[in-house]
């Protein structure tokens, strides 16, 4: 695995050198004064910076509502230090609001039993991450297994019953997101369980065509993140998020929003027309995950001669 950043502006290296460090600071803060040995021994074995940033293909146009996120991979040694909610959140929090740091940084974490099994069984995406991958961190002894290619006709399997799953599941949410927002014309908490039913519509279609990219769905329902993790492996579905104009912006973060406060803040509030707005958007993005699914599924597919 790489450990340069030579290929990055002197700006970029610094924001990541400082979210390194707010992670470490936090981490350690989480598990002082533990009294289970597991977590009075927590290590941090490696962080990771995976997608664009380490591909070298990031996008940097703030003006036109278009950044690239640094995606960061944490592995710790053992798998109850992956609660994000326990062990991370602080230090999510602290980077978000960070001045020096000055684009989105998304985190997964993972035990290294479980990066590891899941190299070992092939699955696209951290294979993508052993070999693109950049480690900011890591500990002597850390080793990342060696990958394992995953056949065609498994991978094709494992994809089209993620397909069939996740679509379907869909197409239930706008069902219900539609009748919602009728119900809602004069009635505020039905249009709020419309917002939240968008949001689970949209959470779906990122699972569907992650997994089926992928075969890899993170444990996170912010949708802001899913939609980067989407798009960085296939940029046309970027086409179902207008984002250039501070309106467009504040939708997709109303729809953001609506997970929690939709369901428990008195103070969050929708109209029928930015109901309208995010249907058609999330109609678009469903329709182009469907569309680019199945030409993965093809690919696959033939690739495996079934």
């Amino acid at each position: 695995m790489r450990r340069d950043l030579d290929h990055l502006p002197a700006v970029q290296q610094g924001e990541l050198e400082r979210a390194v460090a707010i992670l470490m600071r936090d981490f350690e803060a989480a598990i002082s004064g533990a009294t289970q040995p597991w977590k009075r021994n927590g290590k941090v074995l490696k962080v990771v910076l995976f997608g664009s940033y380490a591909r070298d293909d990031w996008v940097d146009e703030p003006e036109n509502g278009y950044q690239s996120d640094f995606d960061l991979l944490v592995i710790v040694n053992h798998a109850d230090l992956t609660e994000v909610a326990d062990y991370w959140y602080v230090a999510e929090d602290h980077i978000q609001r960070d001045p020096t740091i000055g684009r989105q940084v998304n985190i997964i974490v993972h035990s290294l039993d479980e990066v590891n099994n899941a190299l070992r069984r092939g699955e696209y995406f951290w294979t993508d991450i052993a070999r693109d991958g950049i480690a900011l961190y890591e500990l002597p002894g850390s080793v990342l297994a060696t990958p394992t290619p995953l056949t065609s006709s498994d991978a094709y399997e494992m994809a089209a019953a993620y397909f069939e799953e996740w679509l379907p599941a869909v197409d239930r949410s706008l069902v219900t997101a539609r009748g919602q927002a009728e119900q809602g014309l004069e009635d505020l908490g039905w249009r709020k369980d419309a917002a939240f039913t968008l949001h689970q519509a949209t959470e779906r279609a990122c699972a569907c065509f992650l997994l089926v990219r992928t075969l890899y769905f993170p444990r996170s329902h912010n949708i802001k993140f899913l939609r980067s993790l989407a798009e960085d492996k296939d940029p046309r579905l970027i086409e179902a998020w207008p984002r250039a104009t501070k309106q467009e912006r504040r939708l997709f973060e109303l729809l953001k929003r609506a997970y929690v406060e939709a369901r428990y803040s008195p103070n969050f509030a929708i109209d029928s027309a930015d109901l309208a707005s995010l249907t058609v958007w999330v109609v678009t993005f469903r329709n182009i995950v469907e569309v680019v699914c199945l030409e993965r599924l093809e690919a696959l597919r033939s690739e495996a001669g079934l």
